[in-house]
C-alpha cells in the first residue's frame, strides 16, 4: 500500500525559523490564514513561559513542569506545541464561521492568498453575487477548501549537549537538548514537518526511527515528515541517504544561501545560490528515484506501508528574497514549491515577537548596521545587528572588567578546554580562563590584543535571542537583565519602518513596494559580494601562515564564485518580468565583480 500525497500549499512563500524566540508564536499569529511558519524547539524555559502565557490568555488549564521533572524537557515541548494547535484550530474555525463580504477575518484569509489562486478567483466570485442559494453553495465550498498554516519545527542538530542530572552525573544521550526537543515534537498531536539545520547528525538522525510518526501511518500518511535545511547538493544526497536507508524519506530539500541569510551563516566553498539551485533542479528526478529506493528496500524489509513511485520531494529556498519578481523567479525558473521570507518580517509585529526597542532599532537601521560576526559559541559566522542590546550590554562588561554572561541554560555549552564538564566560551567562566592563559603565554602586544578581542567578541545567544519575546510578552526576569540579541540577514538593509502583515504579504506579491529608498541589486549579486568579501577576510586570516592545502582551498573557492558569476550572465536573459535596465544593470554589477574577482590572489607568500 501507497503513502498519499502532501496536500498543495495555498500560499507560495513561508515564515523561516528566526532566532529562539522571533518565531515562537507565529503561528499563532499567521497559521489561520494558512500561512506556514516554523518554531525553533531548542529552548524548553522560554517555551514553557510562553506556554503560561497563552494559556492564560486564551483560558486553558495550566500546569507548570519544572525544571527537574520527569523528562520535563520534552513535555514542555510537546505541551506547548499541543496548546498551539488547539488554539490555531478553534481560531480557524471561528474565522471559517464568519460572513462573507464584510471585511472581516475570513475576507482576510482570501484577500492575502496569491494573485494567481483559484482559490481567490472563487473568492471574488462568490462576494460579487447577489445573496442566493447558488452564491451560499460557493461560499460553502470556498470554507471547505481553506486550510490552516503548517505549525513546523526547527532543531539545529548541532544544538545537542549532553545533560546531567541533580548529582551532576550525565544523563544517556536521549535527554541530550536535541534529542528531547525531536522527542518533544514527535509525542505532540502535530501533522507538520521536522525542519533539521546544521548538517547530519547521526545519533539525532537515528532517533527519528524510533518514532512512529516519521512514517506512514495505518491511513496511509506521513503525520510528521522530515525536511533537511542545506546549502549544497552533495550535502543534501548524503543527509537524505543516510535517512532513507532507516525507512524514512527527506519530504523537503530547503536550499538556504550559505550567507545571505539570517542567523547562522554556513559558507559553501564559494558556490553561489543560482548554480546550486540549478543543480537540484537538474537532479531533481535522480535524487527523488535515489532515495525513494532507499527507503522502499527499507519499508519492505519490515513489512510496512512503501511510498509510491510517484512520491515527490518539494524544493524550497531561502536566503535575501526581497521582490515580487524574485520571488516569483525562483518559483517558476527552477520550480520550488515555496520561498521563504525571513528577516523582513522581523518589522511585521503581526507575525513575529520582537521586542519594542530592538523593533525601533530595526526599522531605522543602516546598511552598515549589519554585519557577519564571530559572536557564535559555536564556532560558525553568525549574522549580527551592531545596535542590539546584547552587544551594548557585551561591550559595557568589558568595560567593568567583567567580561563574559552567566551561563544559565548551557545550550552552547560545548568547550573543554580547562574543564571536564563543557561550558560555553561565551561564559564568565571560560572568558576569565582564556584571557589568564592568554596573558601568561607571552604574546607580542598587538597579537595578545588580537587574541582577546576573539574571546570578547562571544555573545550569549541562549538567552540573547530569546530574551526579546519574554520581555515583550512581560515575562523576563527583571532581577537579572539580558541584552536583546537578534540575527538578521544582510538583505534586512533594504528594508525600513514597521509593516502591517497585510502589507508585507502585498509586497511578496507585488501588490505594492515596501523596499526603502537605498539602491538595492539583485539578491544574486548581494550574495555574491558577501562571498567576495567573505573570501577575502579568510585569506587575510591565513596570510602569515597559508599553506599549500589552504592555498588549493582559495583558490577552488575563487573559481566557484568566477564559475557562479558566468552562469548568472547567462541567467539575466531569463528574467522576463525585470525591465531591460533592470537587467543591463544586473550585467555591469556582473562584470565589475568578475574583474575583483580576478583581482584576488590566492597564492603563498
Amino acid at each position: 500500500m501507497h503513502v498519499k500525497q502532501i496536500i498543495p500549499m495555498l500560499h507560495t512563500f513561508h515564515i523561516p525559523v528566526m532566532g529562539l524566540g522571533y518565531t515562537v508564536d507565529t503561528p499563532i499569529k499567521v497559521a489561520k490564514y494558512g500561512i506556514s511558519s516554523v518554531v525553533s524547539i531548542i529552548e524548553d524555559n522560554m517555551i514553557e513561559k510562553m506556554r503560561k502565557f497563552y494559556s492564560v490568555k486564551y483560558n486553558y488549564p495550566y500546569t507548570e513542569i519544572k525544571n527537574g521533572d520527569d523528562d520535563y524537557r520534552a513535555r514542555r515541548i510537546t505541551s506547548y506545541l499541543d496548546l498551539m494547535n488547539k488554539i490555531i484550530v478553534s481560531q480557524f474555525e471561528e474565522l471559517k464561521s464568519l460572513k462573507f463580504g464584510t471585511n472581516s477575518e475570513l475576507d482576510k484569509y482570501f484577500s492575502f492568498l496569491p494573485p494567481d489562486s483559484n482559490l481567490k478567483n472563487k473568492y471574488f466570485k462568490a462576494i460579487s453575487m447577489p445573496e442566493s442559494e447558488e452564491r451560499t453553495a460557493l461560499e460553502n465550498e470556498l470554507r471547505n477548501e481553506m486550510i490552516i498554516g503548517d505549525i513546523d519545527v526547527n532543531i539545529m542538530t548541532k544544538c545537542d549537549n549532553p545533560t546531567y542530572d541533580k548529582n551532576g552525573l550525565k544523563l544517556s544521550d536521549e535527554y541530550s537538548d536535541a534529542h528531547s526537543a525531536l522527542r518533544g515534537y514527535a509525542n505532540s498531536k502535530l501533522r507538520s514537518s521536522l525542519i533539521f539545520s546544521a548538517g547530519l547528525n547521526p545519533r539525532l538522525f537515528s532517533y527519528c526511527a524510533k518514532f512512529s510518526d516519521f512514517y506512514p501511518d495505518p491511513s496511509g500518511e506521513i503525520k510528521k515528515k522530515i525536511v533537511l535545511k542545506v546549502t549544497d547538493y552533495r550535502s543534501a544526497l548524503i543527509q537524505g541517504k543516510f535517512l532513507a536507508k532507516k525507512g524514512m524519506i527527506v519530504s523537503e530539500f530547503r536550499i538556504e544561501s550559505g550567507l545571505n541569510c539570517g542567523g547562522h551563516a554556513f559558507a559553501t566553498d564559494g558556490l553561489l545560490l543560482g548554480p546550486i539551485l540549478e543543480e537540484f533542479k537538474e537532479k531533481r528526478d535522480a535524487i527523488r528515484n535515489e532515495l525513494l529506493e532507499l527507503c522502499n528496500a527499507n519499508l519492505e524489509s519490515r513489512e510496512m506501508r512503501t511510498l509510491p513511485p510517484s512520491f515527490q520531494i518539494k524544493l524550497s529556498v531561502q536566503g535575501g528574497v526581497g521582490t515580487a519578481n524574485e520571488h516569483q523567479f525562483l518559483l517558476s525558473n527552477y520550480n520550488v514549491n515555496s520561498v521563504g521570507w525571513g528577516s523582513p518580517f522581523l518589522l511585521v509585529p503581526e507575525a513575529t515577537s520582537v521586542e519594542t526597542n530592538t523593533l525601533n532599532e530595526l526599522a531605522h537601521a543602516k546598511p552598515e548596521d549589519f554585519y557577519l560576526s564571530e559572536a557564535s559559541p559555536l564556532g560558525i559566522r553568525f549574522n549580527n545587528f551592531k545596535q542590539s542590546s546584547s552587544i551594548k550590554q557585551l561591550k559595557e562588561r568589558i568595560k567593568l572588567d567583567r567580561p563574559g554572561s552567566p551561563c544559565v541554560k548551557e545550550f552552547l555549552a560545548f568547550n573543554t578546554e580547562f574543564t571536564e564538564k563543557p561550558i560555553c566560551t561565551a561564559s564568565r567562566q571560560y572568558q576569565d580562563l582564556k584571557i589568564k592563559q592568554l596573558q601568561s603565554a607571552g604574546l607580542p602586544a598587538n597579537e595578545l590584543e588580537s587574541e582577546i578581542s576573539k574571546v570578547l567578541e562571544k555573545e550569549c545567544l541562549c538567552e540573547g535571542l530569546s530574551v526579546g519575546t519574554l520581555i515583550l510578552s512581560d515575562l523576563s526576569d527583571k532581577r537579572r537583565p539580558q541584552g536583546v540579541a537578534v540575527c538578521p540577514g544582510p538583505n534586512l538593509a533594504f528594508f525600513s519602518g514597521v509593516h502591517s502583515l497585510a502589507d508585507m504579504l502585498g509586497h511578496i506579491y507585488g501588490r505594492i513596494n515596501i523596499l526603502n529608498n537605498i539602491k538595492r541589486p539583485s539578491m544574486f549579486v548581494n550574495e555574491t559580494v558577501l562571498y567576495i568579501d567573505y573570501l577575502k577576510g579568510e585569506i587575510a586570516k591565513s596570510k602569515a601562515n597559508l599553506n599549500k592545502k589552504q592555498e588549493l582551498y582559495f583558490s577552488s573557492f575563487k573559481e566557484n564564485i568566477l564559475a557562479g558569476l558566468k552562469y548568472y550572465h547567462e541567467l539575466v536573459y531569463k528574467m522576463s518580468k525585470e525591465t531591460e535596465d533592470y537587467k543591463k544593470n544586473i550585467l555591469t554589477d556582473i562584470d565589475t565583480l568578475i574583474n575583483k574577482v580576478l583581482l584576488i590572489s590566492t597564492q603563498v607568500g
